[in-house]
């Protein structure tokens, strides 16, 4: 994590506000000048160097912004005798710069240490035996190795081997695919307990993966674009500022007015319409509202995030591992003989030493029943099909657990065997009727149940769904490259009624960028590869949960760490107060230079009492837009 002194802008508002803190005691104890003059040439060097710098550097691309304006102000009140205001509107504005970069930074960091990148190396087979070699140095044809648990490091054939694929970043599949010679795998997914050899059949810079980067890109690129409110007015209204100064100073010179009274109602004027007060109207709720946000576990990457956030109506959800926990439970067991505890049993007890998503669910499903599971001997592994172990002691039955095609290996042929198989097929296809996917499990040959697994709702996603509905005034939609039949089950189970399934990554942004052509702001929300285009795509996108995948984090505006569903609506609530305090800010802050200026124009303006108004209306709406740390508001509307 970046440390507090570490970020510039930190050390120089600080370096400012310290010689401002020398000056103005020593000034009113009648110090020596030279120890005023240099503590008030800190402050005004080390807080104004910077956006001095940045103000000159947009002048020399015909663009004349807050920054220049500001530094202008502070040295025009410096012209005038005034240090102590110009002092002030330097140690303001470099304070206000300073908490933008703190956030930014802690934000930036806590965004990067997530990422988990995709593997940079690949094993290769020569004639010569293994060799490691950098990904990207393969080619069409090679051969590799890819071991229990290692990441696939290109797109390609399978030639060797099997195993299950857990394809979930990818594809949007929860469950891990069962993979033989002949099946196509990508890069980036997860090999499970079996080692496959591949062909690689692709070039890795135009994997899938590389095309979904690509997409990220684009769709990156223009959202780049956008840009805070206060940024698209400061153009005008610098221009504004300094040419109604010019117009002071030069209009009644021209008909004989005398120099220095008008040079003060002149400098006066650029002082009290100077932006402080509006440039801080606006960041500080911004900038309180990613905090309050990152304190329950929402990292936001920056304040136009917030802003998007408090226009959203319409909010496009991913089910594999945002809705859902992209973790499978036990939903069903049909046992052929014996009880549904018996047939647990057996199942749990063959798959005590499995590492598989679907064996831990079992396991875990027979520990929820308190079923007892006998003893284990000789467990082993099918890659790609199941476990077998012999349950019950040395002279136990040998028990087999996996995909239904095992039903198709067994060997008795008697009537009795047959009719068994019948209707395990038949519980078989009724589950996967259903959208389920079926486990069978056979002792000493025969089938004896079948066990449906799917993947498990987050608990909070329905009541999140009805908050995101009554915040928007729009149910969410789903969106997933699952399966229609599981993703329609998952929508009901919702309360949702649009769901778009069987999408690939462009299918996903198609449907979003149809919704933005209507009018529609958009938030989308997802964890998978093939979920970073549309996260990249939607006015705001977020990555769910830690174990998103790097490309959606960094396609994403932001990262949902903790309640990636329920957090969803009190952002949303958070955004929108923090826009209704900014513009508040704003009102009042126009409110009080319009007075101030007009007061400037028709009559004479004591330039003590400009100054005290305009820093006063700076102070206030800064400390009105960091009461939001105090006080967010973050909950639902069910709640609140």
């Amino acid at each position: 994590m970046t440390s507090f002194w570490f970020v510039p802008e930190v050390r120089r508002a600080a370096l400012s506000l310290a010689g401002f803190a020398v000056a103005v005691p020593a000034d009113l104890a009648g110090a020596p000048v030279a120890l005023v003059a240099t503590a008030y040439l800190l402050c005004y060097v080390a807080g104004g160097w910077e956006p001095a710098w940045s103000g000159l550097q947009a002048l020399r691309e015909r663009r004349l912004d807050v920054d220049l304006l500001m530094i202008v102000a502070a040295l025009a009140a410096a012209a005038i005798g005034q240090y102590l205001d110009g002092g002030l509107l330097i140690v303001i504005f470099a304070s206000s710069g300073a908490l933008e970069a703190v956030m930014t930074a802690r934000t930036r960091d806590s965004i990067h240490a997530l990422l988990d990148l995709a593997p940079e190396t690949a094993t290769r087979l020569d004639p010569g035996g293994e060799r490691q070699i950098p990904a990207r140095e393969l080619v069409v044809g090679d051969r590799v190795l890819v071991r229990p648990g290692e990441r696939i490091p290109a797109d390609g054939e399978v030639t060797d081997g099997a195993s299950e694929v857990d394809t979930a970043g990818l594809t949007g599949e929860p469950l891990p695919r069962r993979t033989v010679p002949g099946d196509t795998v990508h890069a980036g997914t997860v090999n499970g307990t079996g080692t496959l050899q591949v062909r690689v059949d692709r070039d890795p810079a135009d994997s899938l993966v590389a095309g979904i980067a690509a997409q990220v890109r684009e769709a990156s690129e223009t959202k780049a674009r956008r840009q805070l409110l206060i940024e698209r007015i400061e153009q005008r209204y610098s221009v504004l500022v300094v040419g109604g100064a010019v117009a002071l100073l030069t209009v009644p010179l021209l008909f004989g007015a005398a120099f220095e009274p008008t040079l003060l109602r002149a400098m006066t004027f650029m002082i009290v319409a100077s932006p402080c007060a509006v440039v801080l109207a606006t960041m500080p709720p911004l900038l309180a509202a990613i905090a309050a946000a990152g304190r329950r576990g929402v990292l936001l990457k920056d304040a136009t995030v917030v802003e998007a956030l408090a226009d959203v109506d319409a909010v496009a959800l991913d089910k594999t591992g945002t809705v859902t926990r992209g973790a499978p439970r036990v939903v069903g067991a049909v046992p052929l003989r014996g009880t549904a505890d018996e047939l647990l049993a057996l199942a749990g007890a063959a798959e005590s030493g499995s590492e598989h998503a679907l064996g831990r669910a079992v396991r875990e499903e027979a520990r929820r029943r308190r079923v007892v599971t006998p003893e284990v001997h000789e467990f082993t592994a099918l890659p790609g099909r199941g476990v077998r172990a012999v349950v019950g002691g040395p002279e136990g039955a040998e028990v087999v657990v996996g995909h239904p095609a095992l039903l198709d290996a067994a060997v008795d042929e008697t009537d009795a065997a047959a009719r068994a198989r019948a209707r395990a097929r038949a519980v078989v296809e009724g589950f996967e009727a259903d959208g389920h996917t079926a486990v069978v499990v056979l002792a000493a040959g025969l089938p004896v149940g079948v066990l449906a697994l799917a993947d498990e709702l987050r608990p909070e996603a329905a009541a999140a769904i009805a908050d995101l509905s009554a915040v928007t005034g729009h149910v969410p939609a789903l969106l997933t490259g699952d399966a229609p039949v599981p993703a329609r089950n998952v929508a009901a189970e919702l309360g949702v009624t649009e769901v778009h399934a069987e999408l690939l990554p462009a299918g996903k942004t198609a449907v979003v960028a149809g919704w933005q052509r209507e009018g529609r702001t958009v938030l989308a929300a997802g964890d998978g590869v093939n979920d970073a285009p549309l996260l990249a795509t939607a006015d705001v996108g977020l990555a769910a949960g830690e174990g998103a995948s790097a490309l959606s984090v960094q396609a994403a505006d932001g990262v949902l760490l903790r309640d990636p569903m329920g957090s969803l609506a009190p952002l949303i609530t958070l955004a929108r107060r923090a826009r209704r305090i900014a513009q508040a800010n704003l009102a009042f802050a126009a409110a009080v230079i319009v007075v101030l200026v007009a007061w400037d124009l028709v009559g004479t303006l004591p330039l003590v009492v400009g100054v005290a108004g305009h820093e006063l209306s700076t102070v206030l709406v800064c400390l009105n837009g960091l009461r939001l740390l105090v006080r967010p508001g973050w909950a639902s509307p069910r709640t609140t």
